[in-house]
C-alpha cells in the first residue's frame, strides 16, 4: 500500500519549551489585569471635582477671590466646576449647593452668606460625604472641613484704635455689614468695645447689610442731622466705598486728610480702589483681607480634606493660628495687616498685585 508523502509530521514537545509557553502565558495574563486594573487605579486616586460658592460678584473683593481662584486650581492640580455667584441671597446659595453635588461634587469651598442659613446646605454634604470649606465666613451650625478667615475682631479693633488715635473728640459713625453674618457682629461688637476706651468719641451706627445704596442713603441722612462728624468706619470697603465717598463729595465734606475739616475713614478689604483713595488722602487706612490667601488656603484644605488629611489647633507654616470655635471646628486665622499711607505702597499687598 502506497502513502502520500508531505503531510505534516508530530513536533516534538520538549519540558523547555513548556516552560517557555507557560511563562509567556503567565506574562499575557498579568498585562490584562493591569490594563484592566489601571482605570480602577485611576478612579481611586482621582479625589473628584470641586464645587466653588461665591457669595456675590458686586464687590471687588469677591471679584479678585473668584480670579485667584482657578490660578491656585491649576497649580494644585485641582478639578473645578465653574464658580456659582448666589448673588448676597442665602436661599439662593443652599440651592447652588445642592446643584453642584449634583453635578458630582466631592468637596465645595464655599463663602457663606448667612452664618446659620447655611445649615441646611452644610447637612445635605455631610450626608452624602462631600467636605466642606467655609471661606471668610464661619457657620453657626453645621459641618466643615475648616474655615478660612482672617480674625474678623481684629478689624473692628484695629479700625477703632486708628480712629482713636487720631481723633480727640466728637461723633463716629460705623457702617456695617450683615449682623446675620458672624462677620458682620464680630467687626461691630469689636468696634463697639473698643471704643469705649475713648470716653470723648460717640458712637453712631448704620446697619447696611453689606448693601451700598443702603448705606449711601442712611449716610446721607446721618450727615444731614450730623454735620460736624469725625469719622467712619466702613466694614466692607468693597461695596461701601464709592458710595461713601460719593456721599461726601455730593455733601461737600470729602475733605484731604491733613485739612482740619477731614473726616477720617478706615475701611475693611485691602483693594486696589481703597488703596488709591489712601494716596489721594480720602481714606486714612484699611484692613487688608487677604482675598489671594483666602483662595489658596481654602483650595489646599479642601485638597487635603479630599486626600483624608486632617488638622489640629496651633501655629501653621503660613504664619497663621489654627484656633478650634468649637468641637470639631477649626478655624485658620490668616494675617490681615492695617493699611495707611505709610505701607500702601508695600508689593506684598495682594492689592498691588492686580491691575
Amino acid at each position: 500500500m502506497a502513502f502520500a508523502s508531505g503531510l505534516p509530521t508530530a513536533r516534538r514537545t520538549t519540558p523547555r519549551r513548556q516552560a517557555r509557553a507557560f511563562s509567556k502565558t503567565i506574562c499575557a495574563v498579568a498585562a490584562c489585569i493591569a490594563t484592566l486594573a489601571a482605570p480602577a487605579a485611576s478612579r481611586a486616586a482621582d479625589p473628584g471635582k470641586v464645587g466653588l460658592g461665591l457669595p456675590l460678584l458686586t464687590s471687588p473683593f469677591w471679584q479678585s477671590y473668584n480670579n485667584y481662584l482657578s490660578v491656585y486650581a491649576k497649580q494644585m492640580g485641582i478639578d473645578i466646576l465653574a464658580p456659582v455667584n448666589s448673588n448676597n441671597d442665602p436661599a439662593q446659595q443652599i440651592t447652588d449647593m445642592n446643584n453642584m453635588i449634583n453635578l458630582g461634587a466631592k468637596g465645595i469651598v464655599v463663602g457663606p452668606i448667612d452664618s446659620a442659613a447655611i445649615s441646611r446646605a452644610l447637612d445635605n454634604a455631610a450626608q452624602k460625604n462631600v467636605k466642606v470649606v467655609a471661606v471668610d465666613v464661619a457657620p453657626t451650625q453645621g459641618t466643615v472641613t475648616m474655615v478660612v478667615r482672617a480674625d474678623n475682631r481684629a478689624y473692628g479693633e484695629k479700625a477703632c484704635q486708628y480712629i482713636g488715635d487720631h481723633v480727640k473728640s466728637g461723633k463716629v459713625v460705623q457702617i456695617m455689614g450683615d449682623l446675620a453674618s458672624v462677620n458682620g457682629r464680630d467687626r461691630s461688637e469689636a468696634f463697639r468695645a473698643c471704643l469705649k476706651r475713648y470716653p470723648n468719641l460717640s458712637l453712631l451706627e448704620i446697619p447696611a447689610g453689606w448693601k451700598g445704596d443702603v448705606a449711601a442713603s442712611a449716610l446721607d441722612s446721618l450727615l444731614t442731622a450730623n454735620p460736624d462728624l469725625k469719622a467712619i468706619y466702613m466694614q466692607a470697603g468693597g461695596v461701601y466705598l464709592s458710595p461713601t465717598l460719593q456721599t461726601l463729595r455730593r455733601k461737600q465734606l470729602l475733605v484731604p486728610a491733613g485739612d482740619a475739616k477731614h473726616i477720617v475713614i478706615v475701611s475693611n478689604d485691602g483693594i486696589p480702589q481703597e488703596y488709591d483713595a489712601i494716596r489721594k488722602g480720602e481714606i486714612d487706612a484699611t484692613v487688608s483681607q487677604p482675598a489671594d490667601l483666602y483662595a489658596k488656603y481654602g483650595l489646599y484644605y479642601i485638597k487635603a480634606a479630599l486626600e483624608g488629611k486632617t488638622f489640629k489647633p496651633g501655629k501653621t507654616d503660613h504664619d497663621s493660628n489654627i484656633i478650634q470655635l468649637q468641637p470639631g471646628v477649626l478655624e485658620d486665622q490668616l494675617p490681615a495687616p492695617l493699611v495707611t499711607k505709610q505701607n500702601v505702597d508695600d508689593k506684598n499687598l495682594w492689592g498691588n498685585t492686580i491691575k
